[in-house]
């Protein structure tokens, strides 16, 4: 069958998804002529970089932005600690941004009420951030609370006790929720063995474990300027943060720290792990790999997960009412991997539609007019994730951290509205195989041979 067979599946049998998109391109396109005159690809020279002392620091204005935001980025990921101490980065930063040396806890929330400002710390798989957005009259004062913080830590015991039970409950949160289950399971089964098997949030055991004097020593080791990042987006003059910035961080140890790439996800075979659960309907999830930001397919297998994504949802849901809301995804990690997923009494009715989908992207071309309405999607998605400066500041930051560089964040329209039919054909057939699925619910709901039966 050739390009026609498919054109005839998205504009005849799907044609409540050709409408949906028809409305998605129009206002795509009232969004891209709504813009500032100021083009995307010009947006790159609204940044400045520099370095302090081994500190890369990016800074992009936006003229007459009330607000702006930052972050302060710390490299490694799960690098940085063992299963054993799995979590105490994530930990760590929790309980720093509850007070430092000059401002305790209390002196922090004033400030941060008084400012209508926000800081938060956290960790991932593949960064940790301290993160802070305040108004621009503030900044010099929001600056203080958050080198304080972040430099200077207070840990004191009753911070550590709270952020601990804090942490904890959602960790046993995670324990109660079936998605969060599935989400677990897929994790355990693609992880066996890899770096990302250590989990950044922690465990039961780890969190109830770690001291203050732990958490005082992994922020010890994170204080070398050659493992940060530091990235501020808003009406904020570079030489401003120049001087900050060099106050600040210019005595810090510089360290030695070298980036180590993660080894791949195994894909290598289909498999099916099934957890047995008594639930009124099965979760399931389908994970395959998928290439990450740093890769060339990055932009066509976003089109073509987003094609899966409407296939699945119209063959599924509309035509055969399996599932309210059956999905296609792809994840955003350094070693990376896309998934389906479908909450379903019939499993195996719904996992073989969804392959069939693959299938058909895997083995029919699309056309070129269904590529260029598709575009108007990416436009309007693009401007809608960027309109904050913290959504613009943690770009900026993937980009330079797991992309490339933080140059290429302003050729992802660019790069999307170069994929070609041709292009998402061949990321199908590349990467949309070896399924690797989880079900969480009855073990008779799902048979290993239509779970498996995707041909290579």
């Amino acid at each position: 069958m050739n390009s026609l067979y498919l054109r005839d599946v998205f504009m005849i049998k799907n044609l409540r998804v050709a409408t949906i998109l028809f409305v998605a391109v129009a206002f795509a396109s009232a969004a891209a002529f709504a813009q500032p005159a100021i083009a995307v690809n010009d947006a790159s020279k609204l940044v400045t970089e520099f370095e302090v002392n081994g500190l890369k620091v990016l800074v992009k204005q936006r003229p007459a932005a009330p607000t702006f935001s930052g972050g302060l980025f710390f490299k490694g990921g799960v690098r940085n600690y063992t299963a054993e101490t799995a979590g105490i980065e994530n930990f760590m930063l929790n309980v720093a941004t509850e007070a430092g040396k000059r401002f305790n806890r209390q002196q922090v929330r004033r400030e941060l009420s008084r400012t209508g400002s926000s800081l938060a710390g956290s960790a991932g798989s593949d960064f940790g951030v301290v993160s802070f957005v305040s108004t621009k009259e503030n900044f010099d004062r929001i600056w203080n609370v958050f080198t304080d913080v972040t430099l200077e830590p207070a840990f004191a015991p009753e911070d550590v006790e709270r952020v601990r039970q804090q942490l904890l409950a959602g960790l046993r949160e995670r324990e109660t929720s079936p998605d969060a289950a599935l989400t677990a399971a897929q994790e355990r089964v693609l992880y066996s063995g890899h770096p990302y098997g250590i989990d950044s949030q922690g465990t039961i055991p780890t969190v109830q474990g770690f001291t203050a004097a732990q958490l005082r020593e992994h922020h010890k080791k994170l204080m070398q300027t050659s493992r940060m990042l530091l990235v501020i987006v808003g009406d904020i003059d570079p030489k401003l943060v120049l001087e900050k910035v060099e106050a600040a961080f210019g005595k810090l140890p510089r360290g030695d720290y070298k980036h180590e790439p993660l080894p791949q996800l195994d894909f290598s075979k289909q498999t099916l792990d099934v957890t047995n659960r008594s639930l009124q309907t099965n979760y399931v999830q389908g994970a395959f790999p998928a290439p990450s930001l740093a890769d060339p397919d990055f932009y066509a297998m976003r089109v073509a997960v987003t094609i899966l994504q409407q296939l699945v949802y119209q063959e599924v849901r509309i035509e055969r009412q399996l599932s309210y809301a059956p999905n296609a995804e792809m994840n955003n990690q350094a070693v990376n991997y896309g998934f389906l997923y479908v909450t379903t009494v019939d499993p195996n009715q719904s996992v073989k539609v969804m392959l069939d989908q693959v299938n058909l992207l895997r083995t029919q071309t699309v056309t070129d007019e269904f590529i260029s309405g598709m575009a108007g999607q990416f436009v309007t998605q693009y401007y809608t994730d960027q309109q904050t400066n913290a959504a613009q500041a943690a770009e900026l930051a993937r980009y330079e951290l797991l992309g490339g560089g933080w140059k290429r964040s302003f050729e992802f329209l660019d790069r999307m509205t170069a994929v070609t039919p041709a292009d998402v054909r061949r990321v199908s057939e590349k990467y949309l195989k070896n399924f690797r699925f989880v079900v969480v619910g009855d073990p008779r709901s799902a048979d290993p041979a239509v779970f498996t039966a995707q041909s290579r």
